[in-house]
């Protein structure tokens, strides 16, 4: 890493959110003036992007901490896309910008992936809740999230590592991701280019063979953004750090929620139950509730079921909204999006059978 340049480390550079948001630092206006570093498992994956974009690359992964440390402490930023629960991993990016602080002077940036996970409750599809939580108000998470919620462990980590001086802590939370991963290392077939949830409903649905499912009545309000608007808010984030660090809000304060909409659980499974219905999968395009025997079948967990597919989650991103982020994709595009997942994932099935 160079000591003329911004260092920026990033884990995570191979994964559907990390990927996209990689491609956005190698094509940044400022790119020449970075000296970037990735993380990555996978020694096909290494070489194919120490080849193709040029950057420093380090085979590894969150497991192996020292070198996350090591890494971290060289670098004026960390981008943490990797994996939003990883307690130890988290500490060890932390100790490694710690490490920089105390020989610097210097407050280093972590920009920390979560996600709204956070917000949940166990509506189980049965209701829509009237809760929507504001980021620029962290008295409202802090006062209606426990600690014990998901992602909220690792965030905490960051908040109280920013409350201690040692850096400066900007943390993330995509909802729903729609949309698939695009640009190069995507073309490369490396690299996953799906989501989590919505992808889960449909192979999920497939895999049961009775058409959409839905969890309960599908009442449940989740917010969506696409992948390409979620990597857009981490050079947003970045490029505000870049012009006035002190400037941009942090620590408590640093929660970065994303959202372009909202969705409730059964429009999308009816979206998903419409593609059946075109590619003559499924006779009727009405959901059929999934029982727990489903979930518990096809998913692997009753819990993940509710949680992914049935909970509430509803947010406001004001904060990096007035960082001047700006969404391009629409709900409309998020039900637009969903036949060509439907087309991929029934394919991959097809040729598996």
């Amino acid at each position: 890493m160079s000591a003329t340049k911004t260092n920026i480390f990033i884990t995570g550079a191979t994964g559907y959110i990390g990927g996209s948001v990689f491609q956005r630092l190698v094509t940044h206006p400022n790119a020449a003036n970075f000296d970037i570093t990735a993380l990555i498992r996978s020694p096909e994956k290494a070489k194919f992007v120490k080849e193709k974009f040029g950057v420093n690359v380090v085979e590894g992964s969150n497991a192996d901490l020292d070198k996350l440390t090591q890494l971290a402490e060289q670098a004026d930023i960390v981008l943490n896309v990797a994996d939003s629960d990883d307690l130890a991993a988290a500490n060890a990016l932390i100790q490694g910008l710690k490490n920089r602080h105390d020989k610097t002077g210097v407050k280093p940036t972590l920009i920390h992936t979560s996600g709204t996970g956070f917000l949940v409750d166990d509506a189980r599809g049965m209701f829509a809740t009237d809760k929507i939580y504001h980021d620029s108000k962290p008295e409202e998470i802090e006062n209606g999230v426990p600690d014990s919620a998901l992602h909220r462990n690792v965030d905490l980590a960051v908040i109280d590592a920013d409350r201690k001086g040692w850096v400066r802590g900007l943390i993330i939370s995509p909802p729903t991701i729609f949309g698939m991963g695009s640009g190069p290392l995507f073309d490369s077939g490396l690299v996953n280019k799906h989501s989590l949830q919505i992808p889960l409903l449909i192979k999920t649905s497939l895999a049961r063979g009775k058409g959409a499912g839905v969890v309960g009545e599908g009442k449940s309000i989740w917010n969506h953004v696409h992948i390409d608007d979620v990597a857009d808010s981490y050079i947003v984030l970045l490029d505000a750090v870049l012009k006035d660090a002190d400037a941009v809000p942090h620590g408590r304060e640093g929660i970065y929620l994303l959202e372009a909409g909202e969705h409730t659980w059964y429009d999308v499974s009816k979206a998903v139950g419409k593609a059946f219905v075109e590619l003559g999968l499924a006779k009727s395009d009405e959901p059929v509730p999934f029982t727990e025997e489903d979930l518990q079948t096809y998913i692997g967990s009753t819990f993940m079921g509710y949680l992914a597919l049935g909970s509430n989650a509803r947010g406001r991103a004001e904060q990096i909204r007035a960082l001047g982020w700006k969404p391009k994709y629409t709900t409309s595009d998020l039900y637009a999006l969903i036949k060509p997942e439907v087309e991929v994932h029934a394919r991959a099935v097809k040729a598996v059978a």
